[in-house]
């Protein structure tokens, strides 16, 4: 086969852009030229996994300002779950300049994209590649869940769904809910998806039939249309190590002595919640690492740790508050369990390493993630959260 010229345009948040960029890896690994579209900011921040630069072209995305946003926002992770909306439309707003860079410099055979509803309308060949789980599509993202109402107390899986462990417990079941909210000006977060991954020539997810086989099967039923799976898509674990800070701190511990946690870029905690976290990892007198946002009402995390916590744990404790190398820190031998938010990324990245794993799901996809890890796997715990 003649090798293609593949164009990426992720969701601006890196959650989606990481694993795209994974992809992108992969298929330049094959010989595949690939262009990867994403936000001017995060640049610099991907580029360090760019493995075959030869291969990998990235072009940087002026993100317009929209009122309602902090200026210079530029991907999720720079604002709180209730403003991606706004992100979204900032998203739309990038289509001129997305247009110009496809249709006049980049010519690709291929756009492999998500959220961008409009990306087919353009003209080229398209793939809509979802990193999250089938089971989240198809519970809340297919075409036979009646269309969600913004009034809808509960959203409860559509007809014909498989019999599965990966449902939602009753209080849970009102998380789906935000598939009736706003997602950009225009759409509900249901509308955007399901017209995304309708308007695609193929759909692809970042699963595998042994995990999600009968809920792939049933997706394809629902869109008819071609269904790729890519699998986990992580780099290979041997050519990771840590540097830094990281590596000064976990190389001074035992092999497997070493708790991690991190509840991903988005999930900001309350002031009480954060201190119960910290508070908890303390108590188990063992090393601890923790990557988590800055509570709400702080500029630092510094200034949101309970008092006299730093001096109590200096020895043996860190919470950090900005981005950590998560699959190098996974793969180093001194960390022996994981405690996160079973985001999609975060479940495969775990379940290739061989810490103990603790769930603490936040998001209804985190937490049908989580059914499939400790209910049908039985390779985690999960803690119930109250912070639904």
């Amino acid at each position: 086969m003649e090798p293609l010229h593949v164009a990426m345009f992720p969701w601006f948040a890196f959650g989606h852009m990481t694993p795209f960029l994974h992809l992108s890896n992969e298929l330049a690994q094959r010989g595949h030229k690939v262009s990867f579209l994403l936000p001017n900011k995060a640049l610099s921040q991907r580029r360090q996994h760019n493995l075959h630069p030869d291969l990998i072209t990235f072009y940087a995305i002026q993100v317009p300002h929209v009122p309602g946003l902090p200026i210079g926002t530029e991907t999720a992770s720079d604002i709180p779950l209730t403003l991606n909306s706004l992100l979204v439309t900032a998203m739309d707003m990038t289509r001129p300049e997305v247009e110009t860079l496809l249709i006049n410099d980049i010519h690709p055979d291929l756009i492999i994209y998500d959220t961008a509803q409009w990306i087919p309308d353009i003209g080229f060949k398209t793939v809509c590649y979802n990193v999250v789980s089938a089971a989240s599509i198809a519970i809340a993202l297919v075409p036979a869940l009646k269309r969600p109402q913004e009034d809808d107390e509960v959203l409860q899986p559509p007809p014909g769904y498989p019999s599965s462990t990966i449902v939602l417990r009753k209080h849970e079941a009102q998380a789906l809910s935000f598939v009736s909210t706003e997602f950009g000006s225009g759409y509900t977060f249901y509308d955007r998806i399901t017209t995304a991954i309708a308007k695609a020539d193929a759909i692809a997810i970042r699963t595998c039939c042994e995990l999600e086989g009968d809920l792939w099967d049933y997706i394809e039923t629902q869109y008819r249309k071609p269904m790729l799976l890519t699998g986990p898509v992580l780099p290979e674990l041997t050519n990771l190590s840590l540097e830094g800070e990281w590596a000064t701190f976990f190389n001074r511990f035992d092999p497997h002595s070493v708790i991690f946690c991190a509840l991903g870029s988005q999930w900001i905690l309350e002031k009480e919640q954060f201190h119960e976290l910290v508070l908890g990892f303390e108590m188990t007198k063992m090393p601890f690492y923790i990557a988590v946002k800055q509570p709400i009402g702080f500029t630092t995390i510094e200034e949101a740790l309970p008092e006299g916590f730093q001096d109590r744990v200096k020895d043996r404790g860190v919470v950090f508050g900005d981005w950590v190398p998560q699959t190098q820190i996974l793969s180093h031998g001194s960390v022996g369990c994981f405690v996160n938010h079973r985001g999609f990324g975060s479940m495969w990245e775990t379940l290739i390493s061989d810490c103990q794993i603790v769930l603490v799901p936040h998001l209804v996809d985190q937490i049908l993630n989580t059914r499939l890890l400790a209910d049908e796997l039985m390779v985690a715990v999960e803690v119930e959260s109250v912070f639904i």
